[in-house]
């Protein structure tokens, strides 16, 4: 197990006419969340970092990896992986939390919502920007009420965040892949500490292009998710597969954002078990 080179987000779809981007002109930053090696402990991770060119760090809660930066961790803890992490010229990107704020149920919403206020802790304590979250399940009802009931959910915690100084994103995710609708959501809550994270998978499999995504999210992207899939039996199945193997453009939506000032984290989200090879 190790770290996927830059390199490898970017190299062409099959086929494709798309020209190769040379990283040494990007303004974008890699990062790696703890999902891609869940067994490395933290000393682990920035050697790893260090020889691949990552500057960024995504620590992954509540999933139990070994670098131990969790929703829970003592404040000593949290100073010494940081004075570390720093120490090493590198950083904390995001923390990545599984909070779903389209829930329905009140009772299961207090929930995402008093770990979200957590995960914005421990971003800031680690000194890092952003919190990712994800709409989740959308439930019953017309989208626009849809989308009201989400601001409202994510209006409960914008304000902790700012006094943190970190940013809430919403990715392009699950039941949330339509680029205009989370823009939507976002709009609605009209919150500094309110962003986007861009995963462009999932808005790919929407049948977006790369260039009508950035016409609706790109001015309030703050982050980047990568990951490649191959379709497969005929399109009814995307497998997941190494960057750089797979069918999804990469290169494209980077160069635009670049093209634009986009100066944030590319975050290679690689999922493995713990244990696994």
């Amino acid at each position: 197990m190790s770290l996927p080179r830059l390199k490898d987000a970017f190299r062409l779809v099959p086929n494709s006419e798309i020209p190769t981007y040379d990283e040494e002109f990007l303004m974008v930053k890699l990062s790696t969340m703890t999902s891609v090696t869940p067994d490395w402990t933290l000393d682990q991770i920035i050697d790893g970092m260090q020889k691949y060119g990552y500057t960024g760090l995504e620590p992954r809660s509540s999933w139990g990896h070994a670098v131990g930066l969790e929703l829970d961790t003592p404040a000593a803890d949290r100073d010494a992986a940081r004075a570390k992490i720093e120490g090493a010229g590198l950083s904390v990107s995001c923390v990545a939390t599984g909070c779903r704020f389209a829930t329905e149920d009140p009772a299961e919403l207090d929930g995402y919502i008093d770990e979200a206020n957590k995960a914005i802790d421990l971003a800031a304590d680690l000194g890092g920007p952003y919190v990712r979250t994800f709409g989740g399940a959308r439930g019953k009802g017309e989208l626009r009420g849809i989308i009201n009931r989400t601001a409202d959910a994510y209006k409960r915690v914008v304000d902790h965040a700012q006094e943190r100084r970190v940013t809430v994103l919403m990715e392009t995710h699950d039941e949330w892949c339509n680029s205009a609708h989370v823009r939507t959501v976002v709009e609605t809550v009209n919150h500094p500490n309110l962003g986007i994270l861009w995963d462009f998978m999932h808005t790919q499999r929407m049948g977006e292009r790369s260039e009508e995504t950035m016409g609706v999210i790109g001015s309030l992207t703050k982050y980047l998710h990568a990951h490649d899939g191959r379709y497969v039996d005929g399109g009814r199945k995307l497998e997941t597969v190494g960057l750089g193997e797979g069918e999804l453009d990469h290169a494209t939506p980077v160069k635009l954002l670049n093209d634009a000032g986009f100066d944030g984290f590319f975050s290679v989200e690689v999922i493995h078990k713990p244990g696994s090879d």
